[in-house]
């Protein structure tokens, strides 16, 4: 890796660290504060199903704590189903469906929480989460306690709950080409999957998501991609641009990781979802330039670009649907998981198709 390149990811690296720093204590802070207000918050006595996946370190652990914590609680219908490698999320969470259950609860990273919603979709059947993964994105951005087992299992098995936008990814030139991949936080195609397929699992087990940095250095000079982009806006008129050059194109539902706001403007339960086209120029001076784009948009919780930036661009919209059709192959993921290549897809969205217990504690 040439020298610059690695000097330029240590500062990178080091602002991260400072603003998740201070994101951390705040979110500590509030936690606090709600955790206080989550003990008024009366039990719901019906069928749980806890949806786990046994490969998270501290999976056993977690479960024998849902389960302490369920018979202190008198919560006694309670049943388990672990995730397999021919069993994901999804087929759990159908399963549990069948078997009654009335709540189902995913246990897990962002991964067992997409497939589980993957099911729930739809139903109306109330989705419970206790995040035990690295990001636990979507839990963070819906306000679910992450590092709390009790105040997250308060939330899931107590009254309070809000509908959520589900974001469906369609491999158009693939052969479940009618099959939406079901996404909560953000999908995308380019750079940022890249990045993701790249990370080393157990770097990002130590420093957990700032090893997407380290990943994303190696792509920094990655090739561009162009294709066309069709994208329906709120008022459902389309507008097609051709020919368009960037580096990644995502899609999200939720816009915040932690110290960072990618997506100000994103809301889950608007019908929308937020378009973001991103690229850059002059090598590291661009990639610079977009990180103090990141940066301004954190802090003026705008979507805006940096009036000092030249050699960045970040193009958003919004829409309930959007299609890229691309010269030539690229990753696609959803929620962090890679799909593979693809040069053809549709994004699309289902208004406020999940139900999800938050901590409402009005």
């Amino acid at each position: 890796m040439p020298t610059p390149a690695i000097v330029f990811l240590c500062t990178l690296a080091g602002l991260a660290i400072v603003f998740a720093a201070v994101a951390l204590l705040m979110r500590a802070y509030k936690q606090r504060e709600f955790a206080r207000k989550l003990e008024a918050r009366d039990d719901d006595q019906v069928s749980y199903a806890f949806i786990i996946n046994p490969s998270k370190p501290q999976a056993a652990e977690t479960r024998k704590h849902i389960q302490a914590y369920c018979k202190a609680k008198h919560i006694r219908e309670v049943r388990f189903i672990e995730t397999r490698l021919d069993r994901d999320g999804k087929a759990c969470a159908l399963m549990a469906l069948e078997q009654g259950a009335q709540v189902v609860v995913a246990v897990g990273g962002d991964g067992t929480v997409r497939t589980v919603a993957s099911a729930l979709a739809g139903t109306g059947q109330a989705m419970g989460i206790i995040p035990i993964g690295t990001g636990n994105l979507f839990a963070r951005n819906m306000g679910i306690p992450v590092g709390n087992l009790d105040a997250a299992l308060t939330v899931a098995t107590s009254h309070g709950s809000n509908l959520v936008d589900v974001g469906r990814m369609f491999l158009l030139d693939g052969q479940d080409k009618d099959r939406g991949h079901a996404f909560l936080i953000i999908a995308g195609i380019g750079f940022d999957a890249l990045m993701i397929d790249d990370t080393d699992p157990n770097l990002k087990k130590t420093v957990s998501w700032l090893a997407y940095f380290i990943s994303g250095a190696k792509h920094l000079f990655a090739p561009k991609y162009t294709g066309d982009i069709s994208i329906t806006r709120p008022d459902q008129v389309t507008q097609t641009n051709t020919s368009v050059t960037f580096r990644t194109f995502m899609a999200g539902n939720c816009g915040e990781i932690p110290g960072f706001s990618l997506m100000p403007n994103a809301s889950w339960d608007d019908g929308n979802l937020d378009f973001e086209i991103i690229d850059t120029s002059a090598g590291l001076i661009g990639w610079a330039n977009l990180f103090g784009d990141v940066m301004h948009q954190t802090i003026t919780r705008k979507a805006s670009k940096s009036p000092l930036s030249t050699n960045s661009t970040i193009v958003q919209l919004q829409g309930p649907r959007a299609e890229i059709k691309l010269d030539d192959p690229a990753l696609a993921q959803v929620d962090g998981d890679i799909l593979g290549e693809t040069r053809h897809i549709a994004l699309e969205v289902e208004r406020q198709a999940l139900n999800v217990r938050v901590p409402q504690t009005d």
